[in-house]
C-alpha cells in the first residue's frame, strides 16, 4: 500500500490510513488454494479521509456501519478473482464507491396535496361503496 486513494480532486485517503492484509479465500482455487493468500482484507480509517465536510462524514459512517470493525476501521474484503492485485484494486474500488455514495445530497422531501380530481374520485368511490353496503342491508 504506497499509494493513497483518490477520490476526487479534493477528496483523498491517505496511504497511511490503509491496511492490506492477504489471507486464504474460500472456494475453488485448484491446486493453490491451500497454498496462496489471494483474498484481501483491507482497513481503511475513515477519520482520516480528507476533504469530506460534516454532512458526508455522517453520511459515509451511517452507510459503512456495517462494515465497521471493534476498532471503528472499515473492513473490505474481495476475493473475486485469483489474483491478489486485482482483488486490491477491486477492495480499492467498493472504498471509492462507497465513500463517492456518501458525496451525494439526498434530495429533501416536500410535502405535496392531493389533486383535487384525485380527492373528489376518492370521495365518489366512498360513497359508491358506502351505497353498495346500503343496498344489501334487509329491511327490517
Amino acid at each position: 500500500m504506497t499509494d493513497p486513494l483518490k477520490i476526487r480532486e479534493r477528496i483523498v485517503i491517505p496511504a497511511d490510513a490503509m491496511t492490506m492484509q492477504a489471507v486464504r479465500a474460500s472456494g475453488p482455487g485448484g491446486q493453490n488454494v491451500n497454498k496462496v493468500s489471494s483474498k484481501v482484507e483491507l482497513r481503511v480509517d475513515l477519520s482520516r479521509v480528507t476533504g469530506l465536510d460534516d454532512a458526508a462524514r455522517a453520511r459515509l459512517m451511517n452507510a459503512a456501519r456495517a462494515m465497521l470493525d471493534a476498532e471503528g476501521w472499515l473492513l473490505v474484503k474481495s476475493q473475486k478473482t485469483r489474483d491478489q492485485r486485482q482483488n486490491l484494486e477491486d477492495a480499492r474500488d467498493k472504498v471509492r464507491v462507497l465513500v463517492e455514495q456518501a458525496l451525494v445530497r439526498p434530495k429533501t422531501r416536500r410535502a405535496t396535496k392531493p389533486s383535487r380530481g384525485s380527492v373528489e374520485r376518492r370521495i365518489a368511490e366512498k360513497k359508491a361503496r358506502s351505497r353498495i353496503k346500503r343496498d344489501r342491508r334487509r329491511d327490517d
